[in-house]
Parts: structure tokens; C-alpha cells; sequence
């Protein structure tokens, strides 16, 4: 818990001078951040390697998963400012992450590793292009937190993906999902 108030509070101090989040959802950033992220550990697989966070921002979920879990995590940002941040946040806690400063494709493209154990998104993209991009990682299993408009993303990506979905509620807001993905294939 120690590791994650300190999290908070480099948070707290970096949103005065740069935009990490939202500034309505600052003043919770124990329900809308901290537990919005820890509530995917009750559905990472028992054999989890290793997580990839694509998308990172503020380093949700990604740095919550690595101080919590203590398994590594890699943090993948395309804005530069933004993986200061989480470099910052990764000394201060000692957390097992690395920061890549990349775009996802970019990423995918150099990255040396055949697939991604499990991969996390958190905010940013639609569901369709998520699976393009969990296909070009070869994530074996996607963990993708959604809003309200959950159901309309899953039908529209099933119309060109074939993948095992697992919906489970969120523990922060009645109308979001957590989607667990597993066998994704393109039709």
C-alpha cells in the first residue's frame, strides 16, 4: 500500500504542471484510478508471465498491476512527457516495469518477443481496433476495461474477429465491463 501512496502523490504533484488525468477524476483517485486498475488482478490467468500495457498514460493499469502483482510489466507510451512520469513512478516504487517510448505499431514492429503474455488497455481505443493490436503483439490474453458502450464495441469487433470472451462486472462503475480475451483470431 506504501508503494502505491507514493504512486499517488507523484501523481497528485506532476497533474499541476502536466495533464495526466482527468482533473474531476483526481479528487477520486482511489476508486476512479487505483482500485478501476487493482480489480484486474482478480482476473489475471494463475500462470501470468508477464503483462503489456499499451496506452499507458498515467500508468493505469499497468503500474498498479506491477506494484500490486510484482509481476513485470511493460508500460508502452507514445507521448514522451508521459513516460517521464512513469519512469519517475517506477524509481520512486520500485516497481518491475520498463517504460517503452513507442507507438504500439511501432513497438509490435521491433518488439523481439514472439508474443505478449497478457495485454492491458485501459481508455484507448475501440474494441475492434484493441484486437488489431493485441493480433500484431500476439497477446494470448487480453484483459480491456470498457465503459458503458461495451456491448456495441463487442458486436461490431465480432464482425471481424473469432475470440473467447469473458465479461465480468467492474467494481467501480455498474454499466463497465471487464473483457477477458483469449483465442483471437481474425475471421
Amino acid at each position: 500500500m506504501e508503494r502505491l501512496e507514493i504512486y499517488a502523490e507523484l501523481l497528485r504533484r506532476r497533474q499541476n504542471v502536466q495533464n495526466l488525468v482527468s482533473r474531476h477524476s483526481l479528487s477520486d483517485l482511489w476508486g476512479r484510478h487505483m482500485l478501476d486498475s487493482f480489480q484486474l488482478t482478480a482476473h489475471l490467468p494463475r500462470d501470468a508471465g508477464s503483462i503489456t500495457d499499451i496506452g499507458a498514460g498515467a500508468g493505469f493499469p499497468g503500474l498498479v498491476l506491477s506494484i500490486v502483482t510484482g509481476l513485470p510489466v511493460t508500460l508502452v507510451e507514445s507521448r514522451g512527457r508521459k513516460c517521464k512520469f512513469l519512469q519517475e513512478v517506477i524509481n520512486a516504487t520500485g516497481a518491475p516495469a520498463t517504460v517503452k517510448n513507442s507507438r504500439v505499431e511501432v513497438f509490435a514492429d521491433e518488439s523481439t518477443q514472439n508474443s505478449v503474455d497478457i495485454l492491458t488497455a485501459r481508455a484507448v481505443a475501440p474494441l475492434s481496433k484493441l484486437c488489431g493490436m493485441a493480433e500484431s503483439l500476439g497477446a494470448r490474453t487480453c484483459l480491456f476495461q470498457k465503459g458503458a458502450q461495451w456491448q456495441g464495441e463487442l458486436t461490431e469487433a465480432c464482425k471481424r474477429w473469432k475470440m473467447h470472451v469473458e465479461t465480468f462486472e467492474s467494481w467501480t462503475s455498474p454499466d463497465a465491463r471487464i473483457l477477458r480475451i483469449t483465442e483471437l483470431t481474425r475471421k
